[in-house]
């Protein structure tokens, strides 16, 4: 038996009359004929499914990963469809393609995890500022107006406001705002600190520094902390250079086996 899938249109171009053809899927088993015309079905009503996809080109995703995504929700709705209620097919797929896609934005287009909840106050909140941006002059609605038009609480609001950054992130090779030159996002990061690597072997001789004889601590001090050369610390403390540089062998080989012999204890 033919198809008369196409035969007639309604009041949009793409909008075929499946009546039919509906009420004959729901009767047939599953088996080749019922999959062959779920197929026709599917491809009738996707120039519907191509046009709802169009209302979204301007939100960041392509228009082909957007029809791919109607067209999912259109199968999902020909599948569902229960002529017998009396229903429209049209009616009933264009709120399922259009949540399909919405969904999609949901779930799929923020660069940052943020609830649900927080997503709906966002889309609320952008709503809102867009009516009145067209009511207030020459300056953004205030949150306690955002509020009062959506009753949402000022919080809410807030929270709204702050999820509309986490929907795209910056690249770090943007320039920074009002840098004039030339410097970018990620000139901003920091990186490791080299003393962070210093850090476990400062406390380990701490305790076994404190206890080496005064001199001997006050020459290791001038010499890694002042950074006075040997020949300076034995004018400053009367000595020959060879004697600091005995000292300072002697303690810093007394310091490390010490240290050593601690971490082989633990």
């Amino acid at each position: 038996m033919p198809s008369r899938t196409g035969a007639k249109t309604h009041s949009h171009h793409d909008a075929p009359d499946t009546v039919e053809d509906f009420r004959r899927l729901a009767a047939l088993p599953e088996g080749p004929e019922r999959d062959a015309l779920r197929d026709a079905l599917v491809r009738a009503w996707l120039p519907m499914a191509h046009r709802l996809a169009g209302r979204f080109r301007s939100r960041g995703e392509s228009y082909d990963d957007l029809c791919q995504v109607a067209a999912l929700g259109l199968v999902k709705a020909v599948d569902r469809y229960d002529p017998d209620l009396g229903n429209a097919f049209e009616s009933y797929a264009v709120p399922t393609v259009t949540g399909e896609i919405k969904r999609h934005f949901r779930d799929h287009m923020w660069t940052l995890h943020v609830p649900r909840r927080v997503q709906e106050l966002r889309n609320r909140v952008r709503h809102a500022s867009q009516d009145l941006s067209q009511t207030v002059q020459g300056r953004s609605p205030t949150v306690a107006e955002i509020a009062e038009c959506t009753g949402l609480t000022e919080d809410e609001v807030r929270t709204g406001q702050s999820a509309a950054e986490s929907f795209s992130a910056l690249s770090l090779d943007a320039e920074m705002p009002g840098s004039g030159d030339g410097w970018s996002l990620g000139d901003a990061l920091g990186g490791p600190d080299p003393a962070l690597d210093t850090v476990v072997d400062r406390e380990a001789v701490k305790d076994r520094l404190a206890e080496l004889p005064e001199r001997e601590r006050a020459i290791l001090y001038m010499r890694f902390f002042d950074d006075m050369t040997q020949n300076s610390i034995a004018q400053e403390l009367g000595l020959s250079q060879m004697h600091v540089s005995r000292l300072i062998s002697r303690s810093c080989g007394r310091v490390r086996d010490q240290v050593m012999g601690d971490t082989g204890d633990a």
